[in-house]
């Protein structure tokens, strides 16, 4: 048994703000990605290189918040943050603050293997990504149009409408492989406007991203400030090993729990060892999919 799922975002996703043809393309780069992460599961692959390839295919795509399609800060600059986690080995890989950095989930990742730290940021994490070899990019690189158009009208206080679809900030995947490992990544730019270096869940390990062979892989996607002070990843793989609840129950009770209670809104995608997958959010839509060897092969944006 093999299987992946990913999202791209959960938030404000008005059915009467999308256009069929803009539905098509978002449902056909979901597919992209959950056939690029499902191809490597399907080769013996492990589900680190599983999620990876997944998120990269996200970053690489303008639709989404995460890479090429980062949403811009104030000063319309381009932050980006990853994460990444191994439920084998509970190694673990974060950069965040990154402006120029093609694919972030890959420094993450370069971080977790080839360097003894957990977490880099900024001007450092970018030093290190040089003496690897990563791919850079000028900043440039993530300002499109869509985006600065998202942009002015943040800072004007309008609401995010004529189809500019506003997505609360993450790219991620989820995988089992056929040895019975687990892995997650996530990755993002953040909220458009974003200020003073704020960082939000998704390159925080335990918040939004976590993984561990003894209970499930989750990542996480919506109100970071949220994701962090409920530790939801973590909390939700720790009442799967220590309550022994199925996995839908731990998403549900604290996505839509103590979360909920204190204002956040967003989505997790979560699978555990038996191939159980949970994708779940608060908000009006998800972008999300799911792909099992057992024949599930599942893409959607709302319920």
């Amino acid at each position: 048994m093999f299987a992946i799922a990913i999202h791209g975002g959960a938030g404000t996703l008005s059915r009467d703000d999308m256009t069929s043809a803009q539905e098509k393309e978002y449902r056909a780069g979901l597919d992209e990605a959950l056939n690029a992460g499902y191809t490597v599961l399907a080769r013996d692959g492990t589900s680190l290189d599983a999620t990876v390839v997944a998120v990269r295919v996200l970053e690489d795509n303008p639709l989404f918040n995460a890479g090429r399609g980062a949403v811009l800060s104030r000063d319309g600059v381009a932050e980006l943050d990853a994460s990444l986690m191994d439920g084998r080995t509970l190694s673990a890989g974060a950069v965040t603050g990154l402006q120029h950095v093609k694919n972030p989930i890959e420094l993450a990742r370069l971080v977790m293997e080839k360097s003894p730290h957990v977490m880099l940021v900024g001007a450092g994490a970018e030093e290190f990504a040089k003496s690897q070899g990563v791919d850079m990019v000028p900043n440039d690189y993530f300002r499109t149009p869509s985006r600065q158009r998202q942009l002015q009208r943040a800072l004007r206080g309008a609401l995010a409408r004529e189809n500019e679809l506003e997505a609360f900030g993450t790219v991620g995947a989820v995988a089992l492989d056929l040895k019975g490992d687990l892995a997650a990544a996530t990755s993002t730019g953040g909220t458009t406007g974003k200020r003073w270096g704020r960082v939000g869940d998704s390159p925080i390990i335990g918040a939004g991203t976590y993984a561990n062979n003894a209970s499930c892989a989750v990542s996480a996607t919506g109100h970071g400030e949220y994701f962090i002070r409920t530790v939801v990843a973590h909390d939700i793989c720790a009442r799967v090993e220590y309550l022994k609840v199925p996995l839908a129950t731990a998403v549900d009770t604290v996505l839509n729990g103590r979360m909920k209670e204190l204002g956040g809104n967003g989505g997790v995608i979560a699978i555990d060892t038996s191939g159980e997958i949970a994708l779940e959010f608060n908000t009006e839509g998800m972008f999300r999919g799911l792909r099992t060897s057992q024949g599930r092969h599942e893409v959607a944006i709302y319920r």
